[in-house]
C-alpha cells in the first residue's frame, strides 16, 4: 500500500516488492531514484540528494567510477593542456597505482579512508615516501577537477596525510672536482656538452635541444628555445612550457671556444658520413647527425667520472654544480635564477642556496676586516 508523503519529503512511495523509493528531479528534466528497506532510509537519502543539488553537485554522474573519471580527465584535461612528459607521468600513475586500487569505486562514494588505505599499501610495498607523495599529488589534482566539474562535493585527498619526505642533500661537484672532470673530458666528442651544462646550468633536454641557429658567436650569446624530449617513444623537440625557460644567455669565453671546436669536429663527422648524414641542425648529435639518446649521454658522463675517481653524479647534478659555483662566487640569486630559467626566485634560493664551506670562511674573514678595530 502506498503511503502519503510527509511534508517536504519529496516523492516517496512504497513499491509492490516492499522496498521504499524516493524520486528527485535533476536539472535537464532527468529524475533519480533512491531505494531502501524503510521509509527513513530513503527519506535520509532524499534529503542528502536535495542538499547536494542545492550545492550544485551533478547527481547524474553518481554511477561514474574513479577509473572512468581518470580516463576522461587524462584525455580531456591533461593531454590537451600539459606537456607530453607530464601527461605520460600522470597516465602511468593512474594505470599502475590509482586504477587498480581505487578504479572500481564510484567516484561520488570515494572516501578519505579509501585513499589513506591506498597510500599505506604503497608504503608497505616498499615505495619511497617521495613516490607515494607523488601518487597522492596526482590523485589530488584529478579530484580537484572533479570538484570543479561538480562531480563530487569535496576532494577527499586533502583529508588524508601526505607522506613525510626528507629532503635529499644536494652534493654537486666542488670547484676542484669540476675542473678535474673537464680535464678528464678534454677531447671527448661530448666535451662541449659537459661545458654547456657546467657553465650555463642547462638541463640535459635543453642542451640536447640546442641548434646551431641558437648559438651566436659574434655576440657571444646562446638561446634556449627547445628541449629534446621523448614523446610516444620518439625523441622530439618541444618548446619549453614557461617564458622564463626560453632565455638568452651570455656564454663564457671558454664555452665559446669549446663550441667552435665542437663545430669543427662535427663538420669532420659530417664529411665522413657522406650521404648517410642526417642534417638536423642540432649542436649535439650522434655520429650520423641524429639526436643523441639521453640515456647514452648519461652512461658516457658517469663512465668518465668513475674512471677518474670522481663521485657518481646524475647529469642534472651539473646544473646544481653550475648554480652553486655562481652563488659561491657572489653572483646574486636573481641573476642565477635568470640563468637557470626559474620562474620563481624562491625555487633558486631553496634548491641552490647552499654554498661551499670555503665561502662561509671567506664571508667571516670579510666581516673581520670590516669590523676590526684598532684595539
Amino acid at each position: 500500500m502506498t503511503k502519503r508523503r510527509g511534508h517536504n519529503e519529496g516523492n516517496i512511495k512504497r513499491r509492490t516488492d516492499g522496498l521504499w523509493e524516493a524520486r528527485v528531479s535533476l536539472p535537464g528534466g532527468k529524475r533519480k531514484s533512491f531505494y531502501g528497506k524503510t521509509r527513513k532510509d530513503v527519506q535520509d537519502k532524499l534529503r542528502g540528494a536535495l542538499r547536494d543539488i542545492d550545492a550544485g553537485l551533478d547527481l547524474g554522474t553518481s554511477r561514474q567510477t574513479v577509473s572512468q573519471f581518470l580516463d576522461t580527465w587524462l584525455a580531456e584535461v591533461v593531454k590537451p593542456t600539459l606537456a607530453p612528459k607530464t601527461h605520460g607521468s600522470y597516465a602511468e600513475v593512474s594505470r599502475v597505482h590509482l586504477k587498480p586500487a581505487l578504479g572500481h569505486h564510484q567516484l561520488t562514494k570515494l572516501t578519505p579512508q579509501h585513499v589513506a588505505a591506498l597510500l599505506k599499501a604503497k608504503q608497505d610495498a616498499g615505495l619511497s615516501p617521495r613516490t607515494v607523495q607523488y601518487i597522492r599529488v596526482v590523485l589530488r589534482i584529478a579530484l580537484n577537477r572533479a570538484l570543479k566539474w561538480q562531480f563530487v562535493p569535496r576532494n577527499v585527498v586533502i583529508l588524508t596525510d601526505s607522506p613525510k619526505v626528507s629532503r635529499t642533500e644536494v652534493k654537486p661537484l666542488t670547484p676542484e672536482q669540476a675542473r678535474a672532470f673537464l680535464d678528464a673530458a678534454r677531447s671527448d666528442r661530448l666535451e662541449a656538452l659537459y661545458r654547456v651544462a657546467l657553465a650555463l646550468g642547462l638541463r640535459l633536454g635543453e642542451a640536447l635541444g640546442l641548434s646551431w641557429a641558437d648559438v651566436d658567436f659574434e655576440t657571444g650569446t646562446l638561446r634556449v628555445r627547445h628541449s629534446l624530449q621523448r614523446i610516444d617513444g620518439k625523441l622530439t623537440l618541444k618548446v619549453p612550457k614557461t617564458e622564463k625557460s626560453r632565455r638568452a644567455l651570455t656564454m663564457p669565453r671558454t664555452l665559446a671556444v669549446a663550441l667552435r671546436d665542437h663545430r669543427d669536429r662535427q663538420a669532420f663527422e659530417q664529411a665522413a658520413a657522406g650521404n648517410g648524414w642526417r642534417d638536423t641542425g642540432l649542436v649535439f648529435t650522434n655520429a650520423l647527425g641524429g639526436p643523441l639518446e639521453p640515456s647514452n649521454v648519461l652512461k658516457r658522463f658517469q663512465a668518465i667520472l668513475a674512471a677518474n675517481g670522481l663521485p657518481k653524479q646524475r647529469f642534472h647534478d651539473l646544473r646544481h654544480c653550475a648554480a652553486s659555483l655562481l652563488i659561491a662566487q657572489g653572483v646574486p640569486v636573481k641573476v642565477v635564477a635568470d640563468i637557470l630559467g626559474h620562474s620563481q626566485l624562491a625555487t633558486t634560493s631553496d634548491l641552490y642556496g647552499h654554498v661551499y664551506p670555503a665561502a662561509h670562511r671567506d664571508a667571516a674573514d670579510l666581516m673581520d676586516r670590516i669590523l676590526m678595530t684598532g684595539g
